[in-house]
């Protein structure tokens, strides 16, 4: 696999909700470290995924907000 993101964090899958449209992934990225992804339920689907399967969390944002209640 090549991708021009630079932020790939390799992990396994140990949570998958599906919806009708939308299917939520978790992946354990470290010990006690997890990110959730919402994907389409399609894009899931052909992904083949399952919850133990060993996946990439790639992240690509333009920008990071940072915000504080005080």
């Amino acid at each position: 696999m090549k991708i021009s993101a630079r932020n790939v964090l390799p992990g396994k899958i140990t949570a998958i909700v599906r919806g009708p449209v939308t299917t939520e992934v978790t992946i354990e990225v470290a010990a006690g470290v997890e990110i959730t992804s919402t994907i389409t339920s399609t894009s899931a689907q052909s992904l083949g995924l399952k919850e133990g399967k060993t996946v990439y969390g790639v992240i690509k944002a333009s920008s990071v907000m940072v915000a504080t209640d005080d």
